[in-house]
């Protein structure tokens, strides 16, 4: 039998599952200028992806450094999440007017 479709499966859903605390727990302490970060962690998580043979791992660190692209667009919404009150804002944050 084969495992590595459900091995990379599994590896998305809790790199996703990462990622979602991740994008919150950044915009609450850091704003959306966090999303520098997200952007260069996708790049060298795709960019290691592309020189690793093994193809679970390759594809486990695609997975990851897409689903940091993805945390950009996620931080921006998050931002708005925020204004509309569905998630509380850090009053001790500068930023904030």
């Amino acid at each position: 039998m084969f495992f590595d479709g459900i091995i990379i499966g599994l590896s998305a859903f809790i790199i996703i599952g990462i990622f979602h605390p991740l994008v919150i727990w950044g915009e609450y302490y850091f704003s959306v200028s966090i999303w520098f970060l997200f952007l260069v962690l996708g790049l060298i998580f795709c960019g290691i992806s592309i020189f690793i043979h093994n193809n679970i791992i390759s594809a486990v660190l695609s997975v990851a450094g897409f689903s940091s692209f993805w945390s950009i667009q996620e931080i921006f919404r998050q931002r708005e999440r925020v204004k509309k009150g569905w998630f509380p804002e850090n009053p001790k944050r500068k930023d904030r007017k």
